[in-house]
């Protein structure tokens, strides 16, 4: 089996981990979900209005405030959304996953043992376990 071919199957065993379910369950949620889908419209039109009202040659600082607080506000909003705090919580796991296996296969490719290598870099990680103090 080459490495690509490998890699492949990498993907398929990727897709029936939990972590990958439970995120593109929560994409599919969030994707589907008219009130974060109204928020994020709302949000996005608030910083369309934001942005033209910084290009304006005299622009008016109160009303650039008032902005910048508007779309802050909205943004925590859609933030504490349940099913958005859901999908963050689904997005953070996945990402340290592929991190993981990022992190070994680069491990690997540096001439590391991949079956003995740590799954996530140490703190200030060089690269290299024979220059390793440890993890911390």
């Amino acid at each position: 089996m080459t490495v690509i071919e490998m890699a492949r199957e990498l993907g398929k065993v990727l897709q029936e981990d939990e972590k990958y379910k439970r995120y593109m369950k929560a994409c599919e949620v969030n994707d589907t979900d008219t009130e974060i889908q109204k928020a994020i419209g709302e949000f996005n039109l608030k910083r369309a209005e934001l942005s033209k009202e910084m290009k304006e040659p005299d622009k008016n600082a109160d009303k650039l405030t008032e902005l910048d607080k508007e779309i802050r506000e909205m943004y925590d909003n859609i933030m504490a959304m349940p099913k958005m705090i859901e999908f963050n919580e689904a997005k953070a796991d996945m990402d340290k996953l592929l991190d993981s296996i990022n992190f070994i296969v680069s491990m690997a490719a540096n001439g590391e043992d991949p079956a003995t290598c740590p799954e996530q870099p140490p703190h200030s990680c060089g690269g290299s376990c024979s220059t390793c103090g440890g993890c911390h």
